[in-house]
């Protein structure tokens, strides 16, 4: 919901989900763990994806994703600051209860009921790793608590952030 309140109010800035590059992986190489994301292929071509459309479309660049993985994270925000990119890095952080609820309730994949109930499967596995996720955030990450702010002051307190950044 951040993204997304992000994108309406930067209307100049491109909402990137790296997930579909590791969907579009999967076609070809399948992850032998079952996360796309321990594909090197996957990071490569997040940030090559990244950079590009920075480079030739976008001012701003918004990309939901969750990397729990310390040093998936690290390769990442490394490539897209040896790229030349300014990376703001946001950690939606909430109560545990509230984030199983969410991933619960969502609809992934609203016209595929085994793959969206595959998606679910997969996170809530991951949610213990997800969790402790939060106390490892790198220096500088901006951690906002998701349970206890709206999409709409989320987005207040990033938007607040970049102009610190830019300003």
């Amino acid at each position: 919901m951040l993204a997304e309140e992000l994108s309406r109010r930067l209307p100049e800035a491109v909402l990137f989900d790296p997930e579909y590059v590791g969907y579009l992986l999967r076609h070809w190489v399948p992850a032998s763990t079952g996360d796309f994301q321990d594909l090197p292929s996957w990071r490569e071509l997040v940030i090559a994806t990244a950079l590009s459309l920075r480079k030739h479309h976008a001012g701003t660049l918004i990309a939901p994703m969750t990397l729990i993985n310390d040093n998936y994270l690290a390769e990442i925000l490394d490539g897209l600051r040896v790229g030349g990119e300014e990376v703001l890095h946001v950690f939606l952080d909430l109560d545990p209860a509230v984030l199983r609820q969410r991933i619960t309730d969502r609809v992934l994949v609203p016209n595929d009921p085994e793959r969206d109930q595959q998606g679910r499967d997969f996170c809530l596995r991951n949610l213990d790793r997800g969790i402790a996720a939060a106390a490892r955030v790198p220096p500088g990450t901006l951690l906002l608590r998701s349970d206890k702010l709206t999409p709409d002051e989320l987005a207040d307190e990033v938007l607040t952030r970049l102009q610190g950044l830019s300003g």
